[in-house]
């Protein structure tokens, strides 16, 4: 059977929830960034809210779920953040409560130099007090690739990443810093904490950083250089991974109407880019 076949039939309900954007986690994860706690919720740190519990019982061998509301039916499913979009209209406050609205914007089964993929695109609906605040979309790929088998990558173009922007920041990712984050967000994937299973059955060199930390480092740039202007879109793409141990170096290049994002290793293929686009200028 094909994951076209798998998929043919797969159509989930959307769900609701209501969660409340909570001090702590806002303050946590601006500690391990080593900046201080912002008093407003930055770009995509909702993040750290609707956060799903399964059981211990419920974890598959490589410490994802083994089953989910949005989580395709696909044996030996692998799964990875290929990236996403949002737009900001309305902030969304710390302290208050927020509903979510999800459901499954599009199931695309493909085939490539990597075998058979299908990309699952959720999209989310942020309100506060009765008012659409965010809107956003993960592009999420799906393989069947069974335990020990050795790992496949799609060939890209090799972005390299932007070198001597107007931004700059680096973050240098160690075994510490991915557990904090995998906290953070309840995340049991093994290949950001378990050194043994990412090397001998995923085959990756080392552990490997998040991509929504690669996003949010990008995010990071225009929240630091330019603090009085907001953000109202952004788009990511997460090209290759980064691994712990070895420096991440974010650029920006802005302009009239936004900024050129992306991060990765020195001397490496862009990990992550990005664009964002500014909101209405207040000081205008």
């Amino acid at each position: 059977m094909t994951l076209a076949d798998a998929v043919a039939d797969w159509h989930p309900a959307p769900v609701e929830r209501t969660d409340r954007i909570a001090p702590w986690p806002v303050a946590a994860f601006a500690a391990l960034l080593d900046s201080p706690a912002p008093e407003e919720l930055p770009p995509l740190w909702h993040w750290f809210s609707f956060l799903e519990a399964p059981a211990q019982s419920a974890l598959a061998e490589d410490g994802h779920p083994a089953d989910g509301h949005f989580l395709p039916p696909i044996p030996d499913r692998r799964r990875m953040i290929a990236g996403g979009r949002a737009q900001f209209s309305a902030p969304l406050r710390i302290g208050s409560d927020v509903v979510r609205r999800s459901r499954v914007a599009a199931v695309r089964p493909t085939s490539g130099r990597s075998g058979e993929m299908v990309f699952v695109t959720v999209r989310h609906r942020f309100e506060c007090d009765g008012e659409l605040a965010v809107v956003e979309e993960q592009d999420v790929v799906y393989r069947s690739q069974p335990a020990g088998s050795p790992r496949t990558t799609t060939a890209e173009a090799a972005d390299q990443p932007e070198t001597g922007g107007d931004w700059r920041l680096q973050l240098d990712p160690d075994a510490r810093m991915l557990f904090r984050f995998s906290a953070l967000t309840y995340n049991t994937h093994r290949i950001h904490y378990d050194q043994q299973y990412v090397t001998a059955v995923e085959g990756y060199p080392g552990l490997v950083v998040h991509g929504p930390l690669l996003a949010l480092l990008l995010l990071e740039l225009p929240r630091r250089s330019a603090p009085d202007r907001a953000v109202a879109g952004f788009e990511y793409r997460l090209r290759r991974p980064c691994f712990a141990g070895r420096p991440v170096v974010a650029d920006g290049v802005p302009d009239d109407d936004g900024a050129r994002l992306s991060a990765g290793n020195p001397g490496a293929p862009a990990a992550v880019t990005g664009r964002i686009r500014w909101g209405p200028n207040a000081n205008s």
